[in-house]
C-alpha cells in the first residue's frame, strides 16, 4: 500500500501540476495563434520550394553535363561530327517557324 501523503505534499503536487497545465495552455495558445499558423505555412512552403528548386537544379545540371559530353570530347575539343548536323537541324527548324509565321500573318 502506498504511503499516505501529507496535505503539504498534496498541495505542492497540485501547485506543480497547475504550473505544468499553465505552460501547456500557453504553448497551445501560441500554436493556434493565426500568426504562428501563417508563419508555419510560409516555412513549409519555402522548404518545399527549396527542395523543388534543388531537384530542378540537379536535373538541369545532369542534362547539361550529358549534352556537353555528347558535343565535346573529354579533352574539351568540339565534336564537329555531332555539332554540324545539330546546327543544321536547328537552322532548319527555325526556318520552318519563320516561314509558318510569315504565312499566318
Amino acid at each position: 500500500m502506498p504511503e499516505a501523503r501529507t496535505p503539504a505534499e498534496i498541495e505542492a503536487d497540485i501547485k506543480h501540476r497547475r504550473g505544468q497545465l499553465a505552460a501547456t495552455l500557453d504553448e497551445i495558445a501560441v500554436r493556434v495563434h493565426p500568426k504562428t499558423i501563417a508563419d508555419d505555412a510560409k516555412a513549409r512552403t519555402a522548404a518545399a520550394l527549396d527542395r523543388t528548386a534543388g531537384r530542378a537544379y540537379v536535373a538541369v545540371n545532369r542534362t547539361v553535363t550529358s549534352a556537353r559530353a555528347q558535343l565535346v570530347t573529354e579533352d574539351g575539343a568540339p565534336r564537329m561530327e555531332r555539332i554540324v548536323p545539330l546546327a543544321l537541324v536547328t537552322v532548319a527548324v527555325a526556318g520552318l517557324f519563320v516561314t509558318a509565321r510569315r504565312r499566318s500573318s
